[in-house]
């Protein structure tokens, strides 16, 4: 079982990036999905959620910017993050039940 995220990077106020997750050893769509970020020297914040029905949820600090989703062919979730702001600096994470992957690093700055 593993989760493996991609797609941080560096972006400057305002802009956009997709992080994906790629599930393997089981069935993404099956689970309750998610996706959680974590910044130095402070706790984790879950950021958004998507379940094997289909049904998404939010945090209000990204709620209208962030679009959580899955192609259940790849087995993979999306987070697409628009109007992206410093405060969204941090390391994001993808996880379920059963564990999450290493992490990928977002940074906002200009």
């Amino acid at each position: 079982v593993q989760l493996v995220e991609s797609g941080g990077g560096l972006v400057q106020p305002g802009g956009s990036l997709r992080l994906s997750c790629a599930a393997s050893g089981f069935t993404l769509s099956s689970y309750a999905m998610g996706w959680a970020r974590q910044v130095p020297g402070k706790g984790l914040e879950w950021v958004s959620a998507i379940y094997s029905g289909g049904t998404t949820d939010y945090a209000d600090s990204v709620k209208g910017r962030f679009t959580i989703s899955r192609d259940n062919s790849k087995n993979t979730m999306y987070l697409q993050m628009n109007t992206l702001k410093p405060e969204d600096t941090a390391v994001y994470y993808c996880a379920y039940t059963s564990g999450r992957g290493q992490g990928t690093q977002v940074t906002v700055s200009s």
